[in-house]
């Protein structure tokens, strides 16, 4: 099953900047999230911008932590028709998600959690998309863009 927001992803010009990390442990999310913030820098967004992309980055790194155990997260910079951005695509061979709209409801939760991962990383970035299948894994694509008048 399938949840797009703003449309399926757009094809993207990567911009040669990309960055792999193996997501196992809580260091490695603060890896990603440092990361990313870095990249985004790099690439012009806002400081604002940035953290709104490391908090995204955070929350999907720490599902796979919670959820499987393992998956890895890809940051690149990507252009599209002349605006920058970073794409995240978060990936894992877990269980799956059975219902993947009602996972990205506030308050849904597997863990007995709060329920906000997935939700507030697919309100914090410009686009979202998710993909899982019933025992082969969850993959999390999601882009947030240099909003206007910088760079």
């Amino acid at each position: 099953m399938s949840f797009w927001i703003v449309g399926p992803p757009k094809e993207q010009t990567p911009m040669g900047d990309e960055v792999l990390v193996a997501i196992s442990s809580d260091m490695d999310v603060v890896r990603a999230r440092q990361t990313g913030r870095s990249m985004a820098t790099q690439v012009g967004l806002s400081r604002s911008e940035a953290t709104l992309l490391a908090t995204a980055i955070s929350e999907v790194a720490r599902n796979i932590v919670e959820y499987v155990g393992e998956g890895q997260i890809l940051l690149c910079t990507v252009n599209l028709n002349g605006m920058e951005g970073i794409k995240v695509v978060a990936t894992d061979s877990g269980p799956g998600i059975e219902n993947v709209a009602t996972a990205l409801q506030d308050g849904e939760s597997s863990g007995g959690r709060l329920g906000l991962g997935l939700p507030g990383a697919r309100r914090l970035m410009d686009e979202f998309h998710m993909v899982s299948k019933v025992g082969e894994g969850t993959t999390v694509t999601m882009t947030k863009w240099k909003g206007p008048g910088r760079g």
